[in-house]
C-alpha cells in the first residue's frame, strides 16, 4: 500500500492557491529584507529541533516551488524522529536543504516553517493518541472532528491521516450529523433521521448524537448508521455500549457506536472499550502544540 500522502492532495486543488495567499499575506507591499540580502545564490539547511512526526512536506514544498527554490528532502513524510536521534545530532537534524537566491529563501522561510510546525504538531498528537489506544488493547478507530481552524482544514485533516487516525467527516456535505439542535428543531430523533435520509440517499451516512441509551435505541430503530454517545462517562459509557451491542445482536440492524466529548490523552484510557467502534476527539488538532523547525543559511 502506498504511503505517499501527497497523492491525496488534488493536483490543481484550492490548497495551492492558499499557499499563494499565505505568501502574499506575508508580503503585502515592499519586501525590505529582500533588498538587504539581494539575490545572491545561497544554500540553507532546514532543521527539525524537536522530537515528533514529520508532516506537511507537500505544503512546504509548494511554498518553495512558488518561490522558485530547489529542495532536497532527507527525511520522509510520516517519519517519527525520537529524542535519542536528535541527541545524536546535537539536538537538531537536517530535514532538507534549500537552494536559490537569498531573497527568495527568506521569503519562503516563515510560511514554510509555520506550515511544517502546525502540520507536524497535529500529526504528532494524533500519533501518540493512537499509540495510547493501541497500547491499551483498543482495536477500533481514533478520529478527529470538524473543529478545525478555518482556512487550515485540508492541512489539519491531512495531518491527522499522516498521524494514523481517521479524519471523521470532512465537512457538512460528507456525512449528516444530527445533533441536539437538529433534534430540538425537528421534534424527534425519528423525524430528523427520516428527513435526512429523504435527501442524502444511500451514499451518505447519517449519524445521531445522543446522551441516553433510550435515545440511542430510537436512533438505531430509525435507521441511523452511526450513534454518537456524547458526554457519557467511564463505566456508564462502557455499560451503555455493551447493552446496545447485546440488544441488537442478530437483529439485522447495522450501526457503529462512537464516543465523543472531552476526550484527552489524560483520560482516554478510562473510556476505552471494544464495544465502541470510534473515539473522536478534537484534542488531536485543536489547541495542540507545534513541532519546532528552523531554516538557516549555511556559512560559506
Amino acid at each position: 500500500m502506498s504511503s505517499n500522502y501527497a497523492n491525496l492532495l488534488p493536483v490543481n486543488g484550492k490548497w495551492r492557491q492558499q499557499i499563494t495567499d499565505f505568501l502574499s499575506e506575508d508580503v503585502p507591499s515592499f519586501d525590505f529584507g529582500a533588498y538587504v540580502v539581494g539575490n545572491k545564490l545561497e544554500t540553507a539547511s532546514l532543521y527539525l529541533k524537536q522530537s515528533g512526526l514529520i508532516c506537511g512536506v507537500p505544503f512546504a514544498q509548494e511554498v518553495f516551488n512558488q518561490c522558485e527554490l530547489e529542495v532536497e528532502w532527507f527525511h520522509k513524510e510520516g517519519e517519527f524522529i525520537t529524542v535519542e536521534e536528535l541527541a545524536k545530532h546535537g539536538g537538531k537534524i537536517v530535514v532538507a536543504t534549500v537552494k536559490g537566491p537569498a531573497n527568495k529563501i527568506l521569503l519562503s522561510e516563515r510560511t514554510a516553517l509555520n506550515l511544517l510546525a502546525r502540520a507536524s504538531g497535529v500529526a504528532t498528537q494524533s500519533y501518540i493518541t493512537k499509540k495510547l489506544a493501541d497500547d491499551n488493547g483498543y482495536t477500533g478507530l481514533i478520529a478527529g472532528t470538524r473543529k478545525t481552524t478555518p482556512g487550515l482544514r485540508i492541512i489539519e485533516k491531512y495531518s491527522m491521516l499522516v498521524g494514523g487516525v481517521d479524519t471523521h467527516r470532512y465537512d457538512l456535505s460528507t456525512m449528516v450529523m444530527l445533533k441536539d439542535n437538529h433534534i430540538t428543531s425537528t421534534g424527534s430523533i425519528t423525524k430528523a433521521v427520516e428527513s435526512a435520509r429523504s435527501v442524502c440517499g444511500f451514499a451518505v451516512k447519517v449519524e445521531v448524537e445522543v446522551s441516553t441509551e433510550k435515545d440511542a435505541r430510537e436512533a438505531i430503530d430509525a435507521g441511523a448508521d452511526v450513534i454518537m454517545l456524547d458526554n457519557l462517562k467511564g463505566a456508564e459509557l462502557i455499560e451503555v455500549a455493551k447493552s446496545l451491542k447485546d440488544h441488537y445482536k442478530g437483529s439485522g440492524k447495522s450501526f457503529l457506536l462512537e464516543c465523543s466529548g472531552g476526550l484527552t490523552l489524560q483520560n482516554l484510557g478510562g473510556y476505552l472499550s471494544n464495544d465502541i467502534d470510534i473515539y473522536s476527539t478534537s484534542s488531536i488538532h485543536q489547541g495542540t502544540g507545534v513541532i519546532d523547525f528552523s531554516l538557516k543559511i549555511n556559512q560559506s
